[in-house]
């Protein structure tokens, strides 16, 4: 099974300091929604796996993160793809979970779910945490400039051998590239 790991504000929606609390402030970033169409025609399953500790936080209930996640569902079948599932840690950033990235629980859970070794899987993230948990399953992380990314491509800290993309739609093609 070919498989792609997806964080989601930032990557696939554009991101707020502010938190996403609402479907109307979900609001994709031009071409992820269809790079992700490109994905599953390539026949790849498309997981999520994102940190929402706005939820934890009290900023939002659940009952918003699944109408956020609706809306998700919904424009990407629009767009011709398929989100296969959606893993997010509701913890806030000073919980002690095993799931909060960059700890590994998201990632484990993932290929629990899936039966599917993780190494070697893309996992694509704006955030040194994203790159960091998919290091800690052995799947390959890949970093978009998009939301969080320039910022974490200038702090500096970055795994070695990281590719770097412009945004989703940029490292979906080369992803596509690699594997024709």
């Amino acid at each position: 099974m070919k498989l792609v790991i997806l964080d989601r504000d930032g990557v696939i929606n554009f991101d707020s300091d502010q938190f996403i609390k609402s479907p109307q402030e979900w609001r994709p970033i031009p071409g992820s929604l269809e790079a992700i169409a490109r994905l599953c025609q390539a026949g790849y399953r498309v997981v999520v796996a994102s940190n929402q500790s706005g939820v934890g936080r009290g900023l939002f209930d659940m009952a918003t993160l699944n109408a956020i996640h609706a809306k998700l569902h919904k424009l990407v079948g629009q767009a011709g793809g398929r989100i296969d599932a959606i893993f997010f840690c509701p913890h806030a950033a000073d919980s002690r979970c095993a799931c909060r990235k960059p700890k590994p629980g998201l990632f484990q859970e993932i290929a629990a779910r899936v039966h599917r070794d993780l190494r070697g899987v893309p996992a694509i993230g704006d955030s040194l945490r994203d790159l960091q948990a998919a290091l800690a399953v052995g799947a390959r992380p890949i970093l978009v400039k998009t939301g969080k990314g320039a910022r974490t491509l200038e702090g500096g800290q970055m795994p070695a051998g990281t590719p770097v993309y412009e945004d989703l739609a940029a490292a979906v093609q080369a992803i596509l590239a690699e594997a024709a």
